[in-house]
């Protein structure tokens, strides 16, 4: 039986922690305008259209969905306050694949952007899609070039200055935009982070990472500098979701049928709610944020 992992910062033993090679899978969102969301993540984000139809937009790079649109419109949109999505994170293989992104977005849409940041592991631009869901494009360094203490990683904050970024890496000609980007991680608004890390590290069986003291917190498997992470900074004190547009479902995939077999344990023994076809599990986080696990073997 799951040992009892209250008031630990991480689990203790490696099977009560999530496989090295679990991912992140795509996001869904409701939105209340899937034409004009649609046309934003294809021609600003770079996104392709891999499926349309039935009230339903697939958006991806190659084979791999990233963004799935899903039309709501009888949904209203959440308070500024409440819990849900800080940002959807898309992850590009190389800098010159991160600056036709970038400088796409900036021409299309030159109102959504709202920073940029160099993070030490990584660069990053962010932005706010018409509908009001934040996302962030980055690229990542090497993790050779990661530095770590007491199990944590160094991040920061730092200038990072979008127009040269896109005057050294934005290339005469456009990069092929079927490469292999990614929902690298997903931030999501909480009400508190003592709930976050009992839920997501404790439960789930993901690893600390980083922390920004009772105000955020970062949470990985195998390593990465972080899969997901939560923050209070708009939302401290926030309550369950209700039904909204913006996050519809977050995506979690384990390399294994066994990987998502012991998750399930670790859940039945907290008497998380649950579904289970064997292949897929879903549950919700203790703000209604829908989670959904699956085994990249039954893919």
């Amino acid at each position: 039986m799951t040992k009892d992992l209250h008031d630990r910062t991480g689990p203790a033993v490696a099977g009560d922690l999530l496989a090295a090679d679990t991912s992140m899978g795509a996001v869904t969102l409701f939105v209340a305008d899937l034409d004009m969301m649609t046309a934003y993540y294809r021609d600003a984000v770079t996104l392709t259209v891999l499926a349309q139809g039935e009230g339903r937009s697939i958006l991806g790079r190659g084979t791999a969905p990233i963004v799935i649109l899903e039309h709501m419109p009888a949904l209203k949109h959440a308070g500024p306050r409440e819990a849900g999505l800080f940002h959807t994170a898309i992850l590009f293989p190389t800098q010159a694949d991160l600056a036709e992104a970038v400088y796409a977005v900036a021409i299309r849409h030159p109102g959504s952007f709202t920073g940029s940041a160099d993070h030490l592991v990584s660069q990053a631009f962010y932005f706010t899609d018409p509908e009001g869901n934040g996302l962030e494009l980055y690229w990542d360094r090497d993790r050779t070039t990661w530095s770590w203490t007491h199990g944590r990683v160094e991040m920061a904050t730092l200038t990072l200055d979008p127009n040269e970024f896109l005057r050294q890496f934005k290339t005469a000609e456009p990069t092929d935009t079927t490469g292999p980007a990614t929902v690298g991680h997903i931030h999501l608004s909480i009400g508190d982070v003592a709930t976050a890390r009992e839920f997501y590290v404790n439960r789930l069986g993901f690893q600390t990472t980083a922390e920004l003291g009772s105000s955020a917190l970062f949470v990985s498997a195998g390593g990465y500098h972080h899969h997901m992470a939560m923050n209070t900074w708009n939302s401290r004190g926030a309550g369950k979701r209700r039904l909204a547009l913006g996050l519809g479902l977050v995506r979690v995939e384990v390399p294994t049928d066994d990987d998502l077999h012991a998750l399930g344990d670790r859940l039945h023994h907290y008497r998380l709610a649950q579904w289970d076809d064997g292949r897929t599990m879903g549950f919700d986080d203790p703000w209604l944020n829908r989670i959904e696990v699956t085994s990249k073997a039954g893919n």
